[in-house]
């Protein structure tokens, strides 16, 4: 019988680095993920906890040709929030949309007065995008989340095509990093954010 090529402490270990090397990469290019490798990090987001089975994950894919016509909803959406908006501020989001090859815009969908805490709900999602992030990650693409104003404008909601009842909660930016890319910051030192719990 052939001997695994790889124990499960090895591969645990794998995952483990992967997961920690992980980091927010915003200057993307081309290619990004498409088809079949898309629709499998796509799936990562389906494993995440999901309380009462409620399915509240919404994912509106950008890319190709749509990706201009984002960035006129987005420079309308600008306008008219500041009519004084600053070139520069239109111009830092019409880079960033032309050079990204797809960005996922992230919704929930929350049913109100449902025994599920809508926080609940949320966390959902959230958990779902951060299963993407290491996905994409781990399959040698970069990404970040990105929120901010045009996140919460619902001018920008509606036009992606979300409902009143679902939330735009933020934008993956997803591509190929352009090199060189530093490493992953340093991370805090966990022994400051973990205590044991210990009854009176």
């Amino acid at each position: 019988m052939p001997m695994p090529t790889e124990t499960p402490s090895a591969a645990a270990d794998a995952v483990l680095d992967s997961l920690t090397a992980r980091r927010s990469i915003g200057l993307l290019q081309s290619p990004a993920p498409e088809g079949g490798d898309l629709e499998k990090i796509l799936q990562t987001a389906m494993s995440a906890p999901d309380h009462g089975k409620l399915r509240p994950w919404r994912y509106v894919l950008i890319r190709g040709a749509a990706r201009m016509a984002f960035l006129q909803v987005i420079t309308e959406a600008m306008r008219a929030r500041d009519p004084e908006v600053t070139e520069a501020m239109l111009e830092k989001q019409r880079a960033r949309i032309h050079r990204t090859p797809l960005i996922i815009a992230v919704g929930a969908a929350i049913q109100a007065g449902h025994k599920i805490p809508e926080v609940e709900q949320v966390l959902t999602v959230g958990a779902g995008a951060m299963n993407l992030l290491n996905a994409f990650h781990a399959s040698g693409y970069g990404a970040v989340w990105l929120s901010g104003a045009n996140v919460y404008d619902p001018a920008v909601s509606a036009a992606l095509g979300f409902e009143a009842s679902e939330r735009l909660l933020g934008f993956l930016y997803v591509g190929t990093p352009v090199e060189p890319v530093s490493p992953a910051p340093p991370r805090p030192d966990v022994q400051k954010f973990t205590r044991d719990w210990r009854p009176a």
